[in-house]
């Protein structure tokens, strides 16, 4: 079984706070990340953020189910964890770094081990093009984004 991890980053024509506001929006993720079927958010923290949610994510084998709960460091880390679900884990983060003069460069990290079923059917062809789905896209997903 072929685990998909990988990091990607890219530099944003906009401010760290700007940037944040879309990154910890949990529950609007699936507007811009395409392969985002739909976030169902459940618990809230103390500064009413997205704490757990429900995410369905269109795989192209398959669609995936599962539970994520979210932490925040404000304005420069977001992190992802996979509770239950049709995954054996993923754990996911975005780094933001400010550049200076309204530049902010994102950093996205994944590391999912799909285990099962779905781990049997992955080879290295479909492993790469999920990466490239899951992994490669989401900064440039971020950057239209927030500079749109």
């Amino acid at each position: 079984m072929a685990n998909i991890s990988g990091i990607a980053s890219t530099e944003i024509d906009a401010p760290i706070d700007a940037v944040w506001a879309v990154v910890q929006d949990v529950g609007q993720w699936a507007q811009w990340q395409d392969t985002l079927g739909e976030v169902t958010p459940g618990e809230r923290d103390g500064t009413d953020r997205v704490a757990t949610c429900a995410v369905k994510i269109d795989a192209k084998l398959t669609t995936i189910s599962m539970r994520l709960a979210c932490s925040y460091l404000p304005p420069t880390r977001m992190t992802f964890e996979r509770t239950s679900g049709d995954l054996s884990s993923l754990e996911g983060s975005w780094q933001l770094d400010d550049l200076g003069n309204g530049r902010t460069r994102a950093t996205y990290a994944l590391d999912v081990d799909p285990g099962g079923v779905i781990g049997f059917l992955l080879n290295a062809e479909r492993t790469e093009k999920l990466r490239a789905l899951l992994v490669d896209s989401r900064p440039g997903d971020l950057k239209a984004r927030a500079e749109g």
